[in-house]
């Protein structure tokens, strides 16, 4: 059997598929690429060339090869406050060597009930609950489920039909990717759960092209609910469910008072309305969430990412009173609501996630995104007229870039983008031809304008 790690020094060679990989410091790295079956990967391009971080500080990841690379991502829309935060790292590690691991069901620890109560300081007014979970993925079946049994537990069972939106993303779970709207993430898996309904998503080429923040056409596409109350009966409704702002499928940024719309129209049926902030959440539109950006408060709040800066697997439900309080019911010695995770409020989670609120805090990370906004606006619409360049779309630190598709060869040419890119030190993300970008929140205006820049070469430079 051939060995599957080497510890190696940096030589300067580049990794190759099965030849030894080499690093810029004596760590532990594979030689073997063969068992990992990566997630959201092109596994055969990724094995013939791969790339890979071995170190990141702030800013920068350091690749294999020893290379500094601007994050344009916030890893993956989560690591907001920057890489290697020292308050995060060393919470961590004393938690670790304090205690590891506590029971989740019947039993509790002091940092979770700390750390529910300093989000709910944080959350929009009225969201005074928070249910733990692992990940954003857990977090949308949570609600889900919320969802459905709070209709049940006040004797309104016939409300279980849930609608989510075209080209939404609410992770890879069977509840998510049936409200979801994303077609590659929904068409191999079978008829997924019944009773779901999607409205139309909000992106509009041809009226909305090079938006500079909200678009100004569409709001009237909230009222696409009302055609479904009519089709189904409100009566049947359990909850509506939709991201703020659409980021995996591209960051599409919802029409001027779309979301208030949907928002009066799920009060007036007695629907529920689910945010899912796990992009929005923890800063990303210089707002706490976008919830307070929009002004519009959902009955249930959906997070994860920024909640622990990316660094510990952890996600968090938020519900207002009335759907808690309707659960408190009945003898006291019975579970109120039969859900949760073997690491719901984990010590290890809880204590990344303090550290993290504690450092946003301090650094006015929450808020900071509005003020270096205006500048990211700039910077992103400098790219009008580069090549392939199609729409431009940006919220808070949010942006995308899309791109005329390669006829026969869509993704191929964003694709080429990401890699030029990361070959001249930028990590951008793509999606369809669509380049999106969430820097961290601690990003510099010359850092900025470096990224763009970056992005601006690669356009030059493809086909």
């Amino acid at each position: 059997m051939r060995p599957r790690v080497k510890r190696q020094i940096m030589t300067g060679s580049r990794f190759n598929g099965s030849e030894d990989f080499v690093s810029n410091s004596n760590v532990v790295v594979p030689n073997d690429l063969s068992a990992f079956w990566m997630p959201f990967t092109a596994n055969r391009q990724f094995k013939k060339a791969p790339r890979m971080f071995v170190a990141a500080k702030d800013m920068h990841y350091t690749t294999s090869d020893g290379r500094q690379v601007l994050d344009g991502t916030a890893g993956l829309w989560c690591v907001n406050a920057g890489h290697a935060r020292p308050k995060i790292v060393e919470a961590i590690a004393k938690q670790a060597a304090e205690l590891d691991y506590a029971p989740a069901f019947q039993m509790g620890h002091p940092k979770a009930f700390e750390l529910a109560n300093r989000i709910v300081d944080i959350a929009p007014k009225g969201l005074d609950h928070v249910l733990f979970t692992n990940s954003g993925s857990e977090s949308v079946e949570t609600a889900l489920k919320v969802a459905l049994a709070y209709h049940r537990v006040k004797g309104d069972g016939a409300r279980s039909r849930l609608i989510g939106r075209e080209r939404g993303y609410h992770g890879v779970n069977f509840g998510g990717i049936s409200v979801g709207g994303i077609v590659t993430n929904r068409k191999m898996f079978g008829t997924l759960l019944t009773g779901v309904d999607h409205m139309p998503h909000t992106h509009n080429l041809s009226k909305n092209a090079f938006s500079k923040g909200l678009p100004e056409h569409g709001v009237d596409l909230a009222d696409e609910l009302e055609r479904i109350v009519t089709l189904h009966d409100a009566s049947t409704i359990a909850a509506v469910i939709v991201e703020p702002v659409a980021g995996s499928t591209g960051v599409l940024i919802p029409p001027a008072g779309y979301l208030k719309r949907l928002r009066e129209i799920t009060k007036k049926h007695g629907i529920l309305l689910i945010f899912d902030e796990v992009i929005t959440g923890f800063g990303r539109l210089g707002t706490p969430f976008g919830a307070d950006y929009f002004g519009v408060t959902p009955d249930i709040m959906v997070t994860a990412k920024g909640l622990t800066n990316g660094v510990i697997p952890m996600g968090a439900v938020l519900v207002s009173s009335e759907i808690h309080d309707a659960f408190m019911d009945g003898p006291e010695h019975v579970i109120e609501f039969f859900h949760g995770y073997t690491y719901s409020g984990n010590p290890v989670a809880s204590a990344a996630g303090l550290a993290t609120l504690e450092t946003y805090k301090d650094e006015d990370l929450l808020t900071r995104g509005a003020a270096l906004a205006p500048v990211w606006q700039d910077a992103l619409h400098s790219l009008k007229g580069e090549p392939h360049v199609i729409d431009i779309r940006n919220i808070g630190l949010v942006g995308a870039i899309e791109l005329e598709p390669i006829a026969g060869s869509p993704t191929k040419r964003a694709f080429s983008a990401f890699l030029k890119c990361f070959e001249d030190g930028y990590l951008i993300r793509t999606t369809g031809d669509i380049i999106a970008m969430s820097p961290p929140l601690i990003i510099s205006e010359s850092q900025i304008g470096e990224l763009i820049d970056g992005v601006r070469s690669a356009l030059r430079s493809i086909a």
